[in-house]
């Protein structure tokens, strides 16, 4: 059995890596913020109270467009609804005596590297090796949205728009490889290009704001995936094998 210090510090070396690769991504969110109007501050505590690269990124994008709040907040539902089956995959891996102190705290921070790095770990989840994890991964993420922020009210234009990319980067880098596997993501994914071109061109639709053009394409063709090739669990793959 390891003490609370031991999971804690276990926690922090985990959290390490996590929290560079959240300094360097992060740092291009900001310079989108500063695009959009953000402060510096404004920025970094939008960062410290959501944690979540795709869902700032819909947020800010959606600020650009001049959506509405409840569009906004629709999308970014929608955006990251997959932390609610990482919080469903949590519990059933806690012990029950934990309080719910502790659940409300660890909830706080599910992002998709700190619950591969807990999930991971032997037995029932140790909630001092997620907050080991928090030390390094909020502070990267917070201050290097601000200082991408800052860096936006200073570098010149050319710079701000190289640094703006690497944002796009980090999304081509989510899917790419997925869909080198699997050639329904590749199908879906340029489906979504197609889709979202058509939109924004079509007669009825053209007219929607690009937030509610969001909205749709995202719920339409992530319900249309899940119905028309459901994924097959391990213990479906296991007969099928």
């Amino acid at each position: 059995m390891q003490t609370k210090k031991q999971w804690f510090l276990q926690g922090v070396k985990a959290g390490i890596p996590i929290g560079l690769g959240y300094f360097a991504v992060s740092f291009s969110l900001g310079i989108l913020a500063k695009n959009v109007g953000l402060t510096p501050f404004q920025a970094a505590l939008m960062s410290l109270l959501n944690n979540a690269s795709a869902g700032e990124y819909m947020g800010l994008t959606m600020i650009m467009a001049g959506a509405t709040a409840g569009e906004m907040a629709l999308a970014t539902l929608i955006t990251n609804a997959r932390y609610l089956l990482m919080s469903c995959a949590m519990s059933q891996r806690m012990d029950p005596k934990t309080p719910f102190y502790h659940r409300l705290f660890m909830s706080f921070d599910i992002t998709d590297e700190i619950f591969g790095a807990t999930i991971a770990q032997p037995g029932y989840l140790s909630p001092w090796f997620m907050y080991g994890a928090m030390v390094p991964a909020i502070p990267g993420w917070t201050v290097g949205t601000a200082l991408g922020t800052l860096a936006g009210s200073i570098l010149p234009l050319r710079v701000v728009s190289a640094f703006s990319v690497a944002l796009y980067g980090m999304f081509i880098a989510i899917f790419i490889p997925p869909a080198r596997k699997e050639k329904v993501i590749a199908c879906l994914v340029a489906l979504a290009f197609a889709s979202s071109f058509a939109f924004a061109h079509l007669p009825v639709v053209s007219g929607l704001a690009d937030g509610t053009r969001t909205i749709i394409l995202t719920v339409v063709l992530s319900a249309g995936a899940a119905l028309l090739f459901p994924r097959k669990t391990e213990e479906e793959e296991g007969t099928a094998k």
